[in-house]
């Protein structure tokens, strides 16, 4: 699995920064405020610069690889929305791996128009020693968060789901 194999990978590099150091504080600060508002303006640009160059992203829909590839696709998925806001539940670390619960608000521009659909969820994140993201895996539900909303699909995954 190329999440493990690159966790393991990074993992034996050890932790960037000491627990509760101010690194760690600017890191995952860092992390969350491009996030948090999904429409702000550069979010690709801004994207870009919290991800490392070498960097793993996988939202459970997509695996992307570098900064500016994550930053690129997180940018066009903004232009598909009307609003979108991340808000950050809590974070733990463990050993240089950062966990990290969130709500995801979300209003599409041509999807389901007017309302707002809400996922919670979680990322594993990793850092790199310049406070960079160089591993992020969303664990979360993308048929409730997104699918179950999506005409036609998402009457036939509400059938599926009534019949399990």
């Amino acid at each position: 699995m190329e999440y493990l194999d690159t966790w393991r990978r990074l993992q034996a590099e050890g932790a960037p920064f000491a627990a509760g150091s101010k690194e760690e504080a600017r890191a995952i600060a860092r992390f969350q405020d491009v996030l948090a508002d999904f429409k702000a303006p550069g979010l690709a640009a801004r994207a870009a610069e919290v991800y490392a160059p070498g960097a793993w992203f996988n939202d459970t829909l997509k695996t992307v690889r570098g900064g500016e590839a994550i930053g690129n696709y997180l940018g066009k998925t903004a232009e598909a929305l009307e609003s979108g806001t991340v808000e950050f539940l809590d974070v733990v670390g463990s050993n240089g791996d950062y966990y990290v619960r969130w709500e995801m608000r979300l209003r599409f521009a041509r999807l389901d128009r007017g309302t707002t659909h809400s996922s919670v969820g979680m990322s594993h994140l990793r850092f790199d020693r310049g406070g960079r993201v160089v591993l992020h895996q969303d664990f979360w539900d993308p048929v409730t968060g997104l699918f179950e909303h999506v005409p036609a699909l998402g009457w036939l995954l509400r059938q599926v789901k009534g019949r399990i």
